[in-house]
């Protein structure tokens, strides 16, 4: 008996789609990789502008800083290995200038021969990243001053701080990046300065936490300029003058630009695709431009925020990771799945110190007029009676009638990451404080404590919303001027190593048999170290009482970084 036929194709015979990606950093290159592995006979085409692909971009400033001693391990994949491993035609230092939509084709430029082509597509996947912010600055152009956003500019950095004659450095800019060069710039043993145009630090953090951070950037002897705007940039010989607008110019050796990126939609523009309210290339829940046959990833890209709902873009390096992904299945196996957006979860080591942010954070919710409640606790990182245990802050906001999770802030020098991510898993899952009170954590000393920090949050914000604790915030406490009475429950030796001006101290364990010193007429403000003395001191005077009382959240240990600060911004605005 003859076998059964069974028909075969030639590989010839096979339609073999043409994808060509534009950019091949974090969102290029997770694209490409994901399109390999679900099409093997697909022909796909990257092009790069810049002379490496998939870098570790987050980690350049931890070379310059010699944290990182090895260049090669800032390269997940070289061109060469790319194109061996995933069978990539990789086109490095190659410039797509324009998109011709109709055509289905691009121009390209070698960037090293100058030749000009066109290549045709099926898909075209556009991660053209950001692009750094340089205002019109007279003296922008000077010999020193830099922008990091690449290989190419962290290269000319490196060189640069490696002479001997750059001693003082100074930072445009006070966002994560420019926090993250002015670490390893004094890690380096350089004089540094922070210039920032806002009053803050990390503007995507709320005040009371980056007051905290603040203060430690100035214990370490980093000059902070808060509130101050460049003018422009002159060479006196060998130096660079920082000219300030009201203030006396800064000398520098090196300045670094870390003002902001913009996304990069100058392709999309040539290709007439929609440009968002945010100025980045919309897309839709596929990662779909407005031109069907054409997708986008990365920094460039406009989505909606999953809390808010407003348009926004993201810079960072998880999400550009994930849309890669997902906008590889889509294109290989039809638009199934959707992209939900980022909650922008982000964290940086400064120094001693470690600050996350995932969600939105109350000036943010307050601008885009969302109702929410902020609480602020204290917490270890591991049990206190465990040797090496360190305090963190947890700050959350969520919603007053459901208690939905709205945002997340952690700062503190241990722990700071495992709890974050938790909190981020909530809101990206749109969990509640009650969520928070549920999570069942891995616990042993050495690790947690029985209720962890994070329990210790959905607690606090449970009470609130029950009505059991009534707080007030740092900024409403400085802002009170009626009648009232400051009442401290911290011990004597706590209160006179220093307290808030105008209170009375009543320790804890005495405010039972004090009660009757507190006049009944008065809106009362307790407060204590942390926060949990002050709430049973509450407890204790809301059931004897008929006072208003309210708990000070977050504790004096929140109020004296927060009020330090808020007193040498004003000093300096004086000065100014």
């Amino acid at each position: 008996m003859c076998p059964a036929i069974v028909p075969t194709f030639e590989r010839d015979s096979i339609y073999r789609m043409k994808y060509i990606i534009i950019g091949a950093v974090a969102g290029g290159a997770s694209t490409a990789a994901r399109l390999r592995r679900l099409d093997e006979h697909a022909e796909i085409v990257i092009f790069e502008r810049g002379q490496y692909i998939s870098y570790a971009n987050c980690g350049l400033p931890y070379y310059i800083g010699d944290i990182i001693k090895d260049r090669n391990k800032l390269f997940v994949q070289t061109a060469a290995s790319f194109e061996t491993r995933f069978k990539i035609d990789v086109r490095v230092s190659t410039e797509v200038t324009a998109i011709d939509s109709g055509a289905k084709k691009v121009r390209a430029r070698n960037l090293v021969t100058g030749v000009e082509y066109d290549e045709r597509y099926d898909k075209l996947i556009l991660s053209p990243g950001a692009n750094p912010v340089v205002p019109p600055f007279p003296g922008v152009e000077l010999k020193g001053i830099f922008t990091i956003r690449n290989v190419s500019d962290t290269d000319y950095i490196k060189s640069y701080v490696d002479g001997p004659s750059v001693r003082k450095a100074v930072v445009v800019g006070a966002g994560f990046i420019g926090l993250e060069m002015a670490e390893n710039l004094h890690q380096l043993g350089l004089e540094v300065s922070i210039v920032e145009r806002s009053n803050q630090i990390l503007g995507s953090v709320d005040y009371p936490l980056v007051a905290m951070a603040q203060q430690h950037l100035r214990e370490k002897g980093v000059g902070l300029y808060l509130n101050t705007v460049v003018k422009g940039f002159v060479r006196d010989g060998e130096q660079l003058i920082v000219e300030l607008e009201g203030q006396e110019a800064l000398p520098a050796d090196i300045v670094i630009l870390s003002i902001g990126v913009k996304p990069d939609t100058f392709l999309a523009k040539t290709a007439a695709l929609k440009i968002g309210t945010a100025d980045g290339i919309l897309v839709n829940e596929f990662l779909q431009t407005s031109d069907p046959d054409i997708y986008a990833v990365g920094d460039a890209i406009e989505f909606n925020n999953p809390i808010s709902g407003t348009s926004m873009i993201t810079n960072l390096a998880g999400p550009a990771n994930k849309q890669g992904r997902i906008c590889a299945g889509n294109l290989v196996l039809g638009n199934k799945h959707s992209y939900e957006g980022s909650i922008n979860t982000a964290i940086i080591k400064l120094f001693d110190l470690n600050i996350g942010v995932a969600g939105m954070a109350a000036k943010q919710l307050q601008r885009d007029g969302i109702d929410h409640v902020v609480s602020t606790i204290h917490g270890n990182s591991h049990a206190a009676y465990y040797p090496g245990a360190q305090l963190m802050t947890i700050q959350i906001a969520f919603s007053p009638s459901t208690g939905r999770l709205l945002g997340a802030q952690v700062i503190g020098k241990d722990g700071v990451d495992k709890r974050l991510d938790v909190l981020s898993a909530v809101i990206k899952n749109n969990g509640t404080i009650y969520d928070l009170m549920e999570i069942e954590h891995s616990y042993a000393p050495p690790f947690s404590s029985a209720k962890d920090p994070v329990n210790m949050a959905g607690f606090v914000a449970e009470n609130i919303l029950t009505g059991r604790l009534k707080i007030v915030q740092c900024a409403d406490l400085a802002g009170i001027d009626h009648k009232h009475i400051l009442l401290d429950v911290r011990t004597e030796a706590e209160y006179n190593a220093g307290s808030i001006s105008g209170a009375v101290n009543i320790p804890l364990d005495e405010l039972r048999g004090r009660v009757d010193e507190i006049p009944d007429d008065e809106v009362i403000y307790i407060f204590c170290q942390q926060g949990l003395r002050g709430y049973l001191a509450q407890r204790i005077l809301t059931q004897t009482l008929t006072n208003e009382i309210f708990n000070l959240s977050g504790g004096y240990l929140l109020w004296k970084n927060y009020s330090a600060e808020k007193m040498l911004l004003q000093a300096e605005m004086i000065n100014g």
